[in-house]
């Protein structure tokens, strides 16, 4: 039986059945799928040619930017492991992770180089080990774009089983230090698949990530849409702009995007004709996440987007999507997080055939059916 593909994987059967389709964007630069996968092959070529091995732990603190669809992808590839480092901690905080995880190298963007030059020294990162992205990198730091560019990009074949670890995700709880979520393949991509088929995506969709790229609600909705083939777009703002939002959401024709309610109440509250002034009726999927929602809020938003259906979901770093608020319980059930995040009815082989173009049969409790992926 051949198990589900990993994100590294899908990544690359979507450059080979529709290259030219942007995969994924930001505000300065796009990627097709081809381009996506062969900068992902580089980068993790790039990183086993440092000496870093299948499992090693690769630290990454950066705002949101196009670059972190590619180290997610390259550490697939290469079997390596992704720390997100929330971009907000300070020095200490991130060498409590850094340190923790034995983190074998830092990629990390140049406006927050200062948080980590006090970490030179940790025993497990090597000099080269300690990647900059921007455009002028300092002397004794690895130039991102330079690493890349001098890496072959053919597949680098290294074995990534489903039970591998892909990232360890921190979060803190309430008390004590920070504690690592352990994030496999395979779960990763059954939880992908189920969202697909929860929600009714497809590979028409174009999503617009606004939550943090190492936050577990960009990470979890960014794979599900990277599953399905559908167009992932980066906001590379560094803080909200709620009109700088609408004209992101008219611009690249998004049809979906999950944002907290303080985010929909500063939308909202623009003025009417500012508003009106943005195309928003190809949105056909809004999420509330992360906190509740008055009943006003949900009702401003349904009448704005009037083309959209409206979700809201209850989930954790640890386990994932846990309930989900349909769009017609929206009103009626107020205070409510909904029912469990779990689709029920349909398997997931109906899911990859008809969303991805991919024949399954390996559906949780018919292993008597299991055969293998037809890609």
């Amino acid at each position: 039986m051949r198990p589900v593909l990993n994100l590294g994987e899908i990544v690359a059967a979507h450059a080979r059945l529709r290259p030219q389709k942007i995969g994924t964007r930001d505000s300065r630069r796009a990627l097709t799928f081809a381009q996506w996968n062969a900068r992902a092959c580089q980068l993790a070529n790039a990183l086993l040619g440092l000496g870093l091995k299948k499992g090693d732990r690769v630290a990454l603190l950066a705002y949101n930017r196009v670059e972190w669809m590619e180290i997610y992808i390259g550490l697939a590839k290469a079997g390596l492991i992704a720390v997100p480092v929330n971009f907000r901690l300070v020095t200490p905080e991130i060498r409590y992770i850094v340190e923790h995880c034995e983190a074998r190298a830092l990629i990390v963007q140049d406006e927050l180089v200062p948080q980590v030059d006090a970490l030179r020294g940790t025993p497990a990162l090597s000099d080269k080990a300690w990647i900059h992205i921007g455009d002028s990198t300092p002397s004794n730091w690895t130039a991102y774009e330079a690493l890349i560019s001098g890496a072959p990009d053919s597949e680098p074949g290294v074995a990534v089983k489903p039970a591998d670890t892909w990232a360890l995700m921190y979060t803190s709880g309430t008390t004590g230090k920070p504690k690592g979520a352990i994030r496999n393949h395979e779960g990763m991509a059954l939880m992908s698949l189920v969202t697909a088929l929860d929600m009714g995506l497809t590979r028409d969709d174009v999503a617009l990530l606004v939550m943090p790229m190492c936050h577990a609600n960009s990470l979890n909705f960014g794979s599900a849409f990277i599953y399905l083939g559908a167009t992932v777009v980066v906001d590379d703002r560094k803080s909200f702009d709620p009109e700088v939002l609408l004209a992101t959401i008219a611009s690249q024709h998004v049809t979906f995007t999950s944002l907290v309610p303080t985010h929909y109440i500063m939308t909202l509250s623009l003025p009417g004709t500012v508003k009106a002034s943005y195309d928003v009726s190809r949105v056909r999927k809004l999420m509330i996440s992360s906190a509740p929602a008055r009943r006003d809020t949900k009702l401003a938003i349904m009448e704005y987007f009037a083309n959209s259906q409206l979700y809201e979901l209850y989930g954790s770093t640890e386990a994932g999507w846990v309930t989900l608020l349909r769009p017609d319980e929206q009103i009626d059930h107020l205070g409510s997080v909904g029912w469990p995040a779990l689709a029920q009815g349909v398997g997931l082989d109906v899911l990859v055939e008809q969303f991805i173009g991919v024949k399954l049969w390996a559906v949780a409790g018919q292993d008597d059916q299991a055969q293998s992926w037809r890609v």
